[in-house]
């Protein structure tokens, strides 16, 4: 079983857009496995309403909070805890889609870190960054927390993409490849998604 990891260089950057793209593009399995915010407005409902293929399986979170906070404070204010032991790896003999929460530093409990989880799974990341003021220090800093962790980056998919002379920088200075160059979205559903994850070369993802 192939696992994919999407995470970003921080909040709101479009690790959910990417992972349907993906998702829909390989027909693989979604999961999140750390979902904090609405119940109703939570991430895997919301991609159960982008992807139009019948093969996808959505797999149940195993932490739900509902909080809009990093993990470790909203578990808190629920008087829980996470704990990384019992969060395990759906069984499939599909593709997995893995997101995030937040960032790869994103405080898990006292002592472990989202990058942690990551390890753990064994997957290889799919870096989603957005073009803003700083986001070549923050896409290259979360680049090499995750290198440092010896966790290997399948590639990085530019959101909102258009700034040519920042996104040639982090390629060139990362080696890493880039997966997509997603532009803006003026809508969001099963056919605009659809359309882009068709541009997708498989292959890559199958390797």
């Amino acid at each position: 079983m192939k696992k994919y990891f999407v995470t970003g260089i921080g909040t709101d950057v479009g690790k959910t857009i990417v992972s349907a793209i993906i998702t829909e593009a390989l027909h693989a399995d979604y999961w999140k496995p750390i979902q904090t915010g609405s119940f109703n407005d939570s991430d895997t409902p919301f991609l159960k309403k982008l992807i139009k293929n019948n093969l996808t399986q959505f797999h149940k979170e195993a932490y739900h909070f509902k909080n809009p906070l990093s993990p470790h404070a909203a578990a808190y204010l629920e008087g829980k805890a996470i704990n990384t032991e019992e969060i395990i790896i759906p069984e499939t003999d599909n593709i997995l889609i893995i997101e995030g929460a937040g960032g790869v530093m994103v405080p898990l409990n006292n002592n472990e870190l989202m990058i942690d989880l990551i390890k753990k799974f064994d997957a290889e990341v799919i870096l989603v960054s957005r073009n803003y003021l700083g986001s070549i220090n923050h896409t290259l800093l979360t680049v090499e927390a995750i290198q440092n962790k010896g966790i290997n980056i399948k590639g990085i998919v530019f959101n909102n993409s258009g700034d040519k002379l920042t996104e040639d920088y982090i390629i060139k200075y990362t080696g890493l490849n880039c997966l997509l160059k997603l532009p803006h979205l003026n809508k969001i559903d099963k056919e605009s998604i659809e359309n882009i994850a068709n541009t997708i070369d498989k292959n890559i993802f199958l390797k």
